[in-house]
């Protein structure tokens, strides 16, 4: 298998400094030797294994003295490429680093029916009308990791990380409306609280001052001899006598 790129990939043919002379592809992966040689990455470590000199002029290679080129890498990066599904009838291109990034909403770029038990590969701007017609159209859970239960028309434009991104704000809502809750019975909790510690200081100082009353009279009662209550008594009778 190549370890570069086909050429047949570009839109235009690459500079031949781009080209491994092992695969005869354009370099992914670039790494250099130190006789300055470069290769794909993939092609010279395949080489080593069987050999430990240069493909070009063979002199021995240290496998800790190869590098890596990523500034070349990045310029290989920049050129133009057609679509992986050009012959099935893409028309766009767009820079090799972005290539990716354009297969995963290419409309021509096959994928597998969501439905359990279709094995017809679908291009992606035909599955929603394949989807109508499947014979095995039943709901399923997404697999893509938010597990959501979906129609076969819903596979369509399911996206997990807007999926996952309603539920937190649901959960975050809910959270919400249950802090403030708490926090109002919180503050009627205080409120009742204080009420109650009002009330018992002033039990606590009717108590006292009731305590304050009694142990006076028991003083008094107790400085005050029986013989002379006696006495009062009877000088109260002489003068009613009188």
């Amino acid at each position: 298998m190549s370890g570069g790129y086909d050429l047949n990939l570009f839109t235009s043919p690459p500079d031949s400094n781009f080209v491994c002379s092992v695969c005869h592809g354009v370099l992914k992966r670039p790494m250099r030797l130190p006789c300055s040689h470069i290769f794909c990455k993939k092609c010279i470590l395949r080489w080593l294994a069987r050999q430990t000199t240069c493909p070009c002029c063979r002199k021995e290679v240290k496998r800790k003295k190869m590098v890596h080129v990523n500034k070349l890498r990045k310029t290989i990066g920049h050129l133009e490429v057609k679509c992986k599904n050009a012959e099935a009838g893409c028309l766009v291109t767009c820079p090799l680093a972005h290539r990716k990034g354009h297969q995963n909403s290419c409309p021509f770029e096959l994928m597998a029916c969501p439905n359990a038990g279709c094995t017809v590969p679908i291009a992606r701007g035909a599955l929603a009308e394949h989807l109508q017609q499947c014979q095995h159209g039943t709901q399923q859970r997404c697999t893509g990791g938010c597990r959501t239960t979906l129609d076969p028309m819903e596979h369509v434009s399911h996206n997990c990380h807007c999926e996952l991104r309603g539920a937190w704000g649901q959960h975050r809502d809910r959270s919400q409306t249950l802090v403030l809750c708490l926090l109002q019975h919180v503050r009627k909790v205080h409120h009742t609280t204080s009420l109650i510690c009002r009330q018992l200081a002033q039990l606590g100082n009717f108590l006292e001052n009731d305590a304050l009353l009694l142990s006076a009279q028991q003083e008094d009662a107790e400085a005050t001899p029986e013989g002379s209550i006696g006495a009062e008594v009877l000088g109260v009778q002489d003068q009613s006598t009188l």
